[in-house]
């Protein structure tokens, strides 16, 4: 957890001096989305799970350093990450009335992107742009369910990585994989059975200017 806030840092800190030194462009935007996770247990051949989906959205500000093709950018989302949990596979859960269970997982995510621009295309880029990203999310719980069978992590954070597309310079469309860095929640019966949010993300945003 520490060499991730280091790490953001000293990118944030180098982004701040370039700043100073080139000319910049902010804007802001909104971002709707849905996401595909799994919580992936370290046992998963114990405690099997599937995929669920999960809607999110919310607003993302982005600074470009105009002529490098380097961005950075930020935003405040509702995720909402699912999975179902095959609980009734075994009879230690079964026996207390569980089957195949879907786990809801509330989040309000803070994910910070530096990103690279593929903006010397010959007059290409003005209608489309590829874009590279990669950065930390920083997700905290507001809400679940499932409680008396599972413990959850308030604060957690992710990693993520993707490729997406600048259209018309005003829509950004994204797809990401994002996987936990710590645990995501345990089981309380077996608090050994530990879970992580393995997630794919896809996005679009619309740029106010």
């Amino acid at each position: 957890m520490k060499r991730i806030f280091l790490l953001l840092a000293v990118v944030t800190a180098l982004f701040v001096s370039n700043h100073a030194q080139a000319q910049t462009d902010s804007r802001l935007g909104v971002t709707i989305g849905a996401n595909l996770n799994t919580a992936h247990f370290k046992q998963n051949k114990f405690l099997a799970t599937s995929r669920g989906f999960g809607p999110m959205a919310g607003v993302t500000g982005e600074i470009n350093i105009a002529g490098v093709g380097f961005a950075l950018d930020a935003s405040l989302l509702y995720s909402l990450r699912c999975s179902k949990i095959h609980y009734g596979d075994h009879m230690v859960w079964y026996s207390q009335g569980l089957g195949n269970e879907v786990c809801r997982m509330h989040y309000i995510d803070v994910p910070v992107n530096l990103k690279f621009k593929y903006h010397k295309l010959g007059g290409i880029e003005n209608k489309i742009m590829p874009i590279i990203f990669a950065g930390p999310t920083f997700s905290f719980l507001v809400g679940k369910n499932l409680e008396q069978h599972n413990q959850y992590k308030t604060v957690s954070v992710l990693m993520h990585m993707g490729i997406g597309a600048e259209i018309c310079r005003r829509w950004q469309i994204n797809c990401s994989y994002s996987f936990s860095i710590g645990e995501t929640l345990r089981t309380r019966l077996l608090d050994e059975n530990i879970a992580k949010n393995r997630c794919w993300n896809i996005s679009a945003t619309y740029f106010f200017k």
